[in-house]
């Protein structure tokens, strides 16, 4: 498979010709050791060649994934295997450029382009003449872009191996006690537990979801607040999202608070008595001895332009005259629309100019030594490459840093001034979870660790609603003529699972490939890819305030798309509630939990400089220093391997660790060897 660079290199008489034999028969013999339980295979490729790395071997397509095994090292290509719900989009028409210095006799036609959400485009170059590639593009076109919830990969195991070890609003009450620096009675039911201070008060009105139905069933808000006050300020927010409070500190009696932007109408002049009284409870109480009032910032993460323009539909942003001791700030962050765009012409160019490319170029220093391409560089591309680059990348890490600097101002007045802050967008479940997020990681080291992340992620991502299964691209539970809810509990793709619960459902027909498609809208974006990436960032500056580091970042981001657990589907936690997503599918905690404890506390997920002591306050970056760089575990892991990792310190650590834990073995060995030795000579 030697090669100058190019698949036209690929001596294709020196791939295996797989002979006709039924597909049962090929898997059980080949596969079996590669998959996963409840996985199972549905279209297969033999002699397929992925072109990034020119290595041969068969392509399967499973329930779960498109995986690809070596026919030389008889092992997983991870390159080359990708889960189902993370591939973005599928090309069969791929027409590649072959390098000047190559002939084009033998290029192979039957190519299949796979681009994922985790930054990498691969391309398999199938045997011509065969049915290959259409079986396998006709499956993933069906499996990748499933109609309904229940064909996902994590509605595939058996109910009753499930072990979650509690509920999600079970976990979301006891940080809430964590919050209030109190203990959690563990001997009361959930609905029976209560919880409020001098100033703030836990309720449930929304335990039916008809106060906001993309909320938790439990808010924390203020105790001089009645539930018939929320009610009535939740009909001035965009889809009753009212301001709540996410995060507090009874020592300081500053507040972290979220909503979504205020309905003003179309003159910007609408008020809402029960949303000004609402909002300023939260800085009622007041600061220091003197008893000084309290700042309130209403943050609103748009541009002023786009919060303006909302108006043609209802919305805006607060007025601070409406609210005493307010402020209102624009923070200049863009759309869903805007970040899915540029996170797009990111990857095109990372896969394009990388030491392993989807056109099967292996580096750029070949061409750009090779006098017959005078001119080219960086992969056979030309100068101006250069200049696209620093535009690429330049517009993602300017995302980046606005909501690091966002979250960092936030921060800086909670923690010095104890001032009160509210933060909305339009939604109020994307730029708003990034910032509150963001800012709850920064003044709380709870949150830097395992346990503190898991929390944070359940309350601000899940429980408040961020919509994972419209910003991935995947079904959800859908809403029927009525109050409740259609759960289309009926898998469209076949009965390919052992679980007793689906299994029951009765055998049901293929879904259309139109069906499939209108699951997909163009309201996917990498919300907390961005999120994660800024986390990445103050690893960097803070290497030693986080239990965790960027490995575990790049995993947990790897399982969110895969959709192989239930934490993460659906878009709120009403719609898993319905749709039964804790007693049916497995949980991703508990498998990265398990993952960790196999390594013990050298396992890669762990951060070797973590050191709580000295950093066991709030983190508080000054702006010169939030210049954001590119996160190369992630977005160079697959492009350029090699320097992905190169100046990761962690990773080095790790590496040194296990070099000297085989060679500590060596050792301990030889002298068990020796000592039987001379025991032997001794008898």
């Amino acid at each position: 498979m030697d090669g100058s660079g190019s698949w036209d290199a690929i001596d294709w008489n020196q791939i295996e010709d797989p002979r006709p034999r039924r597909l049962g028969q090929a898997v059980k013999e080949s596969m079996d050791d590669f998959l996963l339980e409840d996985e199972a295979v549905i279209a297969q490729g033999h002699g397929v060649v992925l072109l990034n790395i020119r290595e041969a071997g068969t392509l399967s397509v499973t329930n779960f994934r498109l995986l690809f095994v070596s026919q030389a090292k008889k092992c997983v290509i991870e390159l080359g295997t990708i889960p189902l719900t993370t591939i973005e989009k599928l090309n069969d028409d791929v027409k590649l450029q072959p390098l000047p210095n190559l002939s084009d006799k033998s290029r192979p036609r039957e190519l299949l382009q796979v681009i994922g959400k985790d930054m990498r485009i691969i391309v398999f170059a199938f045997l011509p003449k065969t049915k290959q590639k259409n079986e396998v593009f006709d499956a993933l076109r069906r499996y990748t872009k499933p109609a309904n919830l229940w064909d996902l990969y994590a509605f595939s195991c058996d109910p009753s191996t499930i072990k979650n070890d509690s509920e999600p609003k079970w976990r979301l009450l006891r940080e809430y006690f964590r919050l209030f620096r109190k203990s959690l009675p563990q001997f009361q039911g959930a609905e029976e537990v209560s919880l409020s201070n001098d100033w703030w008060r836990l309720t449930r009105v929304n335990s039916s979801y008809s106060l906001c139905s993309t909320y938790p069933s439990e808010l924390i808000v203020p105790r001089s607040i009645s539930d018939e006050d929320l009610f009535q300020a939740s009909t001035f927010r965009s889809g009753k999202r009212l301001p709540v409070i996410s995060w507090c500190d009874p020592g300081s009696g500053a507040v972290l608070a979220r909503s979504s932007q205020p309905m003003v109408g179309l003159m910007m002049n609408f008020r809402n008595n029960a949303d000004e009284k609402l909002v300023c409870a939260f800085g009622s109480r007041t600061t220091g001895d003197k008893g000084s009032p309290r700042k309130l910032y209403i943050i609103d993460a748009r541009p002023r332009a786009n919060a303006l323009a909302n108006g043609a539909k209802g919305g805006g942003s607060e007025s601070s005259s409406n609210y005493p001791r307010s402020e209102v700030l624009f923070l200049g962050i863009q759309n869903i629309h805007t970040m899915r765009d540029s996170l797009s012409r990111l990857r095109d160019y990372v896969d394009a100019h990388g030491s392993i490319s989807s056109n099967g170029t292996p580096s750029a220093v070949s061409v750009v030594g090779d006098r017959r391409n005078r001119g080219s560089t960086w992969g056979g591309g030309n100068l101006n490459s250069m200049t696209s680059f620093s535009s690429t990348l330049g517009e993602w890490l300017n995302h980046i840093q606005n909501i690091l600097v966002g979250a960092s101002w936030i921060a800086a007045q909670i923690a010095e001034e104890a001032a009160t802050v509210l933060v909305h967008c339009s939604d109020g479940w994307d730029r708003t979870t990034q910032l509150v997020a963001l800012s709850c990681l920064l003044l709380d080291p709870y949150y830097r660790t395992f346990s503190g992340f898991q929390a944070l992620v359940e309350k601000d991502w899940l429980a408040f609603g961020h919509p994972f299964a419209e910003r991935m691209g995947v079904p959800t539970v859908a809403e029927s003529g009525g109050s409740q809810y259609e759960l289309l509990r009926q898998p469209s793709l076949g009965n390919l699972s052992s679980s007793p619960s689906r299994n029951a459902l009765g055998p049901s027909g293929p879904s259309s490939n139109a069906s499939a498609q209108s699951q997909t809208s163009n309201n996917s974006s990498p919300i907390l890819l961005q999120w994660l990436d800024c986390i990445s960032q103050l690893l960097r500056l803070y290497p030693c305030a986080f239990q965790f580091s960027s490995k575990f970042l790049v995993d947990f981001m790897d399982c969110v798309l895969s959709c192989r657990f239930g934490n993460f589907l659906c878009n709120s936690e009403r719609e898993r509630e319905q749709s039964g997503v804790t007693n049916s599918c497995r949980c991703m905690w508990s498998y990265l939990a398990d993952l960790r404890a196999s390594g013990g506390s050298f396992h890669e997920h762990y951060n070797p400089f973590y050191d709580p002591v000295k950093h066991n306050g709030a983190l508080l970056p000054p702006a010169a220093a939030l210049a954001p760089t590119l996160w190369p575990q992630f977005y160079l892991r697959w492009t350029c391997p090699i320097e992905s990792q190169g100046g990761d310190l962690e990773s080095q650590w790790h590496a040194t660790n296990k070099k000297y834990a085989e060679a500590l073995k060596v050792i301990i060995y030889s002298l068990l060897f020796y000592s039987m030795s001379v025991l032997l000579q001794h008898r």
